[in-house]
């Protein structure tokens, strides 16, 4: 399951997990046995692997053709992509996604391979040893889509009172694939929002990724809260005539979040915060938790009495942001960047590997109304000067 709504009605999406994976240690009494592994999952969850950190293989053959990206939603710790033995792309960090185009694939059966790496290296700033279970594994979805002469990469809606009317400012990230299919051609980009549209013409001279951008003005919307979750769709479409070449759909909240001294208001009326922290795991399922799962964890915490949760101590599975948006659950989402004091803050890696992390988080995040806090830093050496300067840093 990639998210709780359909996200494209004309570009072509298949999740590959959800299925059984080729798995092959690379280390210890099973390295080089091949088993069948459940995705997404983590490979401590199997009985043969409950202590293992070290590297393995997840493998699975695919039908695809053209010009392809594969988005994984998380992999831990690391991850290298490889199709047809050939490396395509790496990733620091267990919690962020991450994608890669291919152009040009030959059509037909190509395997991917996806080598993991959950052991805690010099490498590494903020993957450590912790008071919290770090699994391994391809532990969120795998994604493959094939796409056209270009795509939209994103769609962020940021929405705020002006002139007293809800206005929503919008950008765009456009990548151009091919340039020269679309040399002539009036490419139209068309974003809907409700029964409020608005065209760009896309220049296809004018670079390879493209951001467009516009405020819009609305009227008589409803207001996202936790008492009225009320969620919107912005549908974009890339069109050269009745030709649909590339669509995006995501949701988003008209809500507003301000500080006023010791108050955080939100809509412009105080809110009271009654919150809990929650750590992404079970003890079936690790850290790679499923839709039922998530759902349980939500009743109770709802069932408490609380509205607002902690995604303690990293980026949440989307499934997770999706459901506390339509529940109307406010999120104070952190940064993977926890329990790390001013030696380990030192390591030459951690305001890269931390920066990269939060801006990966806000950037696929951005859109949901349950979001309310973004956290950078947490019980790290709060009381020196490092910390500040990673905290202005971070913010800048």
């Amino acid at each position: 399951m990639i998210r709780t709504f359909k996200t494209h009605e004309v570009r072509m999406q298949e999740e590959l997990t959800g299925s059984l994976w080729e798995f092959e240690p690379c280390e210890g009494d099973y390295a080089g046995t091949k088993f069948q592994m459940a995705t997404p999952g983590c490979f401590e969850t199997n009985p043969l692997f409950a202590n293992y950190r070290g590297e393995a293989y997840f493998r699975k053959k695919i039908t695809a053709g053209g010009n392809i990206r594969i988005e994984c939603k998380g992999v831990s710790h690391t991850a290298t992509v490889l199709l047809d033995g050939e490396q395509i792309a790496q990733h620091y960090n267990a919690y962020t996604p991450f994608s890669v185009i291919k152009k040009d694939l030959t059509e037909g059966t190509h395997l991917l391979e996806i080598k993991v790496d959950n052991r805690f290296t010099e490498k590494s700033a903020l993957h450590i040893p912790n008071d919290y279970m770090s699994y391994g594994g391809v532990s969120r979805p795998v994604v493959l889509e094939k796409i056209g002469a270009l795509y939209f990469e994103y769609v962020h809606v940021k929405t705020y009172h002006k002139n007293g009317k809800w206005t929503a400012g919008v950008k765009v990230a456009v990548h151009i694939l091919d340039q020269k299919r679309l040399i002539g051609e009036n490419v139209v980009i068309s974003l809907q929002i409700g029964g409020v549209i608005y065209d760009w013409q896309l220049l296809s001279d004018k670079g390879d990724r493209q951001i467009l951008s516009t405020e819009l003005i609305f009227e008589d919307v409803q207001e996202w809260s936790p008492d009225s979750p009320k969620l919107y769709e912005v549908k974009l479409q890339a069109k050269v005539g009745d030709i649909v070449m590339d669509d995006l759909i995501d949701r988003f909240g008209f809500r507003e979040i301000k500080v006023q001294g010791k108050e955080i208001l939100l809509n412009e009326k105080k809110f009271r915060i009654k919150g809990v922290c929650r750590h992404e795991d079970h003890p079936d399922y690790g850290c790679a938790l499923p839709y039922a799962a998530i759902c349980h964890d939500l009743m109770l915490i709802q069932q408490m009495g609380a509205n607002s949760i902690r995604t303690a101590h990293y980026p949440n599975d989307e499934i997770f942001l999706d459901l506390c948006d339509e529940l109307g659950i406010l999120v104070w989402e952190e940064n993977h960047a926890r329990g790390i004091e001013e030696p380990e803050m030192r390591h030459p890696l951690f305001e890269t590997q931390a920066e990269n992390v939060i801006r990966e988080m806000i950037m696929n995040h951005f859109n949901h109304p349950s979001i309310y806090i973004w956290g950078i830093l947490n019980e790290c050496a709060s009381e020196t000067e490092l910390e500040d300067h990673a905290i202005k840093n971070n913010l800048h």
